[in-house]
């Protein structure tokens, strides 16, 4: 297929997007000029572009990825392992040889990590899902290096032939433990072992059902004027459309996943392809592992008061009230995401603070996500002491109000931790289990129970529903860190 010349304003949103993935932290638009070597002007309208679909968030005056950038990395990663067996028994090999394992991808003049594991108690090694190795291994047998990437560590690695494509597995070590000749003596069996079992995974069949990138909400174009930039949210659509199945897309098919036309896409497709994210063959256009560079490997670090920071700054901004992420410990909550209200009267509490389950709302709420029996026992051993007149301590009684919660989706607590204080909580839920509550407290006297749960229950369902977007996105290859 003939090459054409990338299109202008997606090739600069992509380069824009790597260089926000390599950064450490929050960039100012200045910063992406010098990195770029683009004008400020076009900087602007392609980060307007980027901040209006969702892939970037302006923090202050700076920008950062969002859990939105994993998404193309999420699909190539899916079509290598979409029932997570390759990491299955790359976490084995891990816990059978007591070393780190590395699954890697070729990729230009290196290596890609798309799977690791390590034993608890391990070496610490500190590669990502996504990271480049500046490294080559032997495609046709083994290959041993005595200063892998640092001194100090050494590594084996064997190639894999799967279905899905040309794999590395490589086991770690420190030279403390073993010579690369020792690790090879010591892990050869149970490699070629792991070996024979990934090469009799099949290749995954096609994902039924699914679509390219929904639009935002409204026309951004017509938000937006000339600052945002329809070539690049149309190519960025047509990346993910591709990554829909393993086996990539035709050219017709991107177009009717995108609602684009033919001749939109094919340029889109050639561009994608030419720029190194995407593939050609035999008419079909599927994903590189160079799409891991487009903020995933960043935001994929994040801890989870970092993924849940942003949506509570938000809801604080709307609704002028601290409002606070926690999870379930033992028959206690935690907070582990906080964002207070600039209110002279406030609640103050900090992340790593506890309260007692029972006579909290976000307590009964995590409590009405577990099953009965689970929720019942939990209720069953808690200190349940009075901490106020109206706290609610018999077991029964808390089952019904845990039962409530279950069924309307959310609790109030009126007064029953402290003394003036009220609150309202949600769940966030991922994997179709709820993982923690979302809640705002507010002092009493204020407004009657009716005209807060009016005012504040509506906010924090929205709040929810968005953080549960990210927390789906994060969660695909790896566990929520709480």
């Amino acid at each position: 297929m003939r090459e054409a010349d990338p299109v202008g304003p997606l090739k600069r949103g992509l380069e824009i997007l790597e260089v926000v993935g390599r950064a450490g932290g929050p960039l100012r638009p200045a910063d992406l000029v010098a990195e770029t070597g683009l004008a400020r002007s076009t900087v602007d309208r392609v980060l307007s572009t980027l901040t209006e679909t969702g892939y970037l968030r302006w923090k202050g005056r700076d920008v950062v990825a969002t859990p939105r950038t994993m998404d193309a990395g999420n699909l190539y990663l899916s079509g290598l392992d979409p029932e997570g067996a390759l990491a299955a028994r790359v976490a084995r090999l891990a816990a059978d040889l007591d070393e780190p394992a590395v699954l890697a991808v070729p990729d230009r003049d290196g290596a890609r990590i798309v799977g690791q594991a390590r034993p608890r108690g391990s070496l610490a090694i500190a590669f990502k899902v996504g990271d480049l190795l500046r490294c080559t291994f032997d495609p046709s047998g083994w290959s041993l290096d005595e200063e892998f990437l640092e001194p100090g560590l050494v590594a084996v690695a064997v190639p894999v032939q799967a279905a899905v494509g040309p794999f590395a597995l490589v086991v770690v070590s420190h030279a403390s433990r073993h010579s690369a000749a020792s690790l090879q003596a010591h892990a050869r069996a149970t490699m070629l072992a792991c070996v024979a079992e990934m090469e009799q995974v099949t290749a995954p069949p096609p994902r039924p059902g699914e679509t390219g990138t929904p639009e935002p909400d409204g026309d951004p174009k017509a938000r937006l004027g000339a600052e945002f930039l329809r070539s690049l949210d149309r190519g960025l659509a047509v990346l993910h459309a591709i990554g829909t199945r393993a086996d990539g897309r035709t050219i017709s098919e991107a177009a009717a996943l995108t609602g684009q036309a033919r001749a939109t896409a094919r340029r889109a497709l050639l561009s994608l392809t030419a720029l190194g994210y995407a593939r050609e063959s035999e008419g079909r256009f599927a994903l590189l592992p160079r799409v891991l560079d487009l903020g995933y490997r960043q935001v994929s670090g994040l801890t989870f008061e970092e993924l849940a920071r942003p949506h509570l700054r938000d809801l604080v901004l709307r609704v002028h009230d601290s409002a606070s992420v926690v999870v379930l410990d033992g028959t206690d909550i935690r907070y582990v995401a906080r964002a207070q209200a600039s209110r002279i009267m406030r609640v103050e509490i900090t992340v790593g603070t506890r309260f007692p389950a029972y006579a909290t709302a976000m307590g009964r709420v995590l409590l009405a996500g577990l099953p009965g029996a689970e929720a019942s026992d939990l209720i069953v051993r808690s200190d349940r002491r009075a901490l106020t007149d109206r706290t609610l301590t018999g077991a029964e009684e808390l089952r019904r109000e845990v039962a409530t919660a279950r069924d309307d989706g959310y609790a109030v607590v009126d007064q029953e931790l402290e003394t003036g204080l009220r609150s309202i909580a949600v769940p966030i839920h991922a994997a179709g289990r709820v993982v923690a509550a979302l809640n705002i407290a507010v002092p009493a006297a204020r407004e009657p129970v009716e005209r807060m749960r009016e005012r504040l229950l509506p906010e924090l369902r929205a709040t929810a529903r968005a953080l549960e977007t990210d927390v789906a996105a994060f969660t695909r290859h790896q566990p929520l860190p709480l």
